[in-house]
């Protein structure tokens, strides 16, 4: 089992992050689910929910991630997003306000992105 899987969080605009980790946790359809090196090939489809990715150097990234899939194989985690963004890039007044907004407007949709975005920076 090697000590460290590579990682690759891919939107649909731009590469997110990318680099080398020892865990990292996303939730799926069928849950959440925490890939390390060694664990079995895998292939899922993202649910939105913030991504926390374990660093080799002992830091953590944590990105809102909104839809997409996930792979898994040879020590190779693709997590392809529809959107993504790290928690360090989220403006969180303006997701408060969107947060707010998607309330009043009883829009499901855009009330759990902008959850999601709170939570992710919350986690980072």
């Amino acid at each position: 089992m090697a000590a460290e899987l590579h990682v690759e969080l891919v939107a649909a605009d731009r590469s997110v992050w990318s680099g080398e980790a020892t865990l990292v946790v996303a939730r799926t359809t069928s849950g959440d689910i925490g890939v390390m090196p060694g664990h079995q090939p895998l292939l899922g489809v993202l649910e939105s929910g913030p991504v926390t990715i374990r660093t080799t150097e002992g830091s953590t990234v944590v990105a809102a991630v909104h839809g997409g899939f996930v792979s898994f194989a040879d020590n190779k985690l693709s997590l392809l997003a529809e959107i993504a963004e790290l928690a360090d890039e989220i403006d969180v007044k303006r997701a408060e306000r969107a947060l707010e907004r998607a309330k009043s407007d009883t829009d499901g949709a855009a009330e759990r992105r902008a959850d999601v975005r709170l939570r992710a920076v919350a986690a980072g």
